[in-house]
């Protein structure tokens, strides 16, 4: 039985989730994470994708 995880939405922000963590790519491929807490990138900046890397912070490129 796999336990259930906290998913926590940041208004503005990434989605935490706690870890550890497998995610699954588009293209099915998979990232894994050990960290307690992962930030997954919302806003499509990130150069870290999926992850955050706080690109959201920066104002918007025209």
């Amino acid at each position: 039985m796999t336990s259930r995880r906290r998913v926590t939405p940041v208004p503005g922000g990434p989605v935490l989730v706690e870890g550890p963590v497998v995610v699954e790519l588009p293209d099915g491929s998979t990232v894994d994470s050990d960290r307690p807490v992962v930030a997954l990138c919302t806003c499509g900046r990130s150069a870290r994708l999926p992850f955050c890397d706080t690109s959201h912070r920066e104002p918007a490129r025209p």
